[in-house]
């Protein structure tokens, strides 16, 4: 029991630093471009798990090598986290904190529809768990005036949930053949370099200016945060929760990252939520939980 509540005390600390993330990722774009901004913190967070990395290999007997499956693996999950991150960095920009979090959890409901292209059986629960999502996404996103007022931000941020979508699928595939963290650490790697390598023509056509020393020092807290908290601690809090408790308690304590999104957004940035948009968050969440109930909580960038 006291192992239990450790765990799910690790995973709620992991919830947490992931909500409030999006609000330094909002803020993080006050002096830099999206691109700009997600490829420096992502390379950060490359950075932060390396010393995690060489303390878990002291702890281990026999150390797992830097195989050809894993560079691969490191390199196809790197390629689909630099898409989802950077449309939802983008996406971002846009819209608020709180539609950023519900929109993107969708990646959970999304999966199990991609696996309908695997010839995976979808079941009776989770059909239901899609309409409700379709529901209270409505609510969400498309005003009272109807669709002509709808945010173009929460759209590119259902793309990103469709991103993150596919980016759980190759973590499924490649995960259980690897060591976890190394795989996370040659990603953000992969993810962090190709987005500084688009970062110049990317960015200047969405109307940014190229990074500055000045706009990135000046960006410092947003980056470190969003980086190390983010990527670094937050993922090595979950693997090292995980082991203590039920998944289907962890993918619960998980989902609460869209919650802690949303009060990170009105505390700290003072967004505001209308009873309708309330709604379809509560309905989206209850979803969103329902979803992951019967599965083990996947990993997450």
């Amino acid at each position: 029991m006291k192992n239990q509540l450790k765990g799910n005390a690790l995973l709620m600390t992991t919830a947490i630093i992931w909500g409030t993330a999006f609000v330094a990722q909002k803020a993080g774009m006050d002096l830099l471009g999206p691109i700009a901004f997600n490829g420096i913190r992502t390379v950060v967070g490359a950075l932060a798990l390396v010393p995690v990395i060489l303390i878990m290999n002291r702890k281990k007997k026999e150390k797992e090598p830097w195989n050809k499956t894993l560079i691969i693996g490191g390199i196809c999950c790197g390629l689909a986290l630099c898409a989802a991150g950077n449309v939802q960095q983008i996406g971002l920009y846009y819209t608020s904190v709180s539609h950023t979090g519900f929109i993107t959890a969708l990646y959970v409901v999304i999966v199990p529809l991609m696996g309908i292209f695997l010839k995976k059986r979808i079941t009776p629960i989770m059909w239901c768990c899609v309409f409700a999502s379709a529901v209270g996404l409505y609510l969400l996103c498309i005003p009272a005036s109807g669709f002509g007022s709808v945010n173009i931000g929460d759209i590119i941020i259902l793309v990103c949930a469709g991103c993150f979508a596919v980016h759980i699928l190759v973590i499924d595939h490649f995960s259980p053949k690897v060591d976890g963290v190394k795989l996370s650490c040659i990603q953000f790697f992969v993810a962090g370099i190709l987005s500084l390598i688009i970062m110049p023509i990317v960015d200047p056509a969405l109307g940014h200016a190229l990074p500055t020393f000045a706009s990135v020092t000046g960006s410092w807290f947003t980056i470190l945060y969003a980086g190390i908290m983010s990527c670094g601690v937050a993922y090595t809090l979950q693997v090292v929760g995980q082991k203590y408790t039920d998944p289907a308690i962890a993918s619960m304590i998980l989902c609460l990252e869209s919650v802690f999104a949303l009060i990170a957004g009105m505390i700290i940035l003072g967004e505001m939520m209308s009873i309708r948009e309330i709604l379809g968050c509560a309905i989206m969440f209850a979803a969103i939980v329902i979803a992951n109930l019967p599965v083990s909580t996947r990993q997450r960038n």
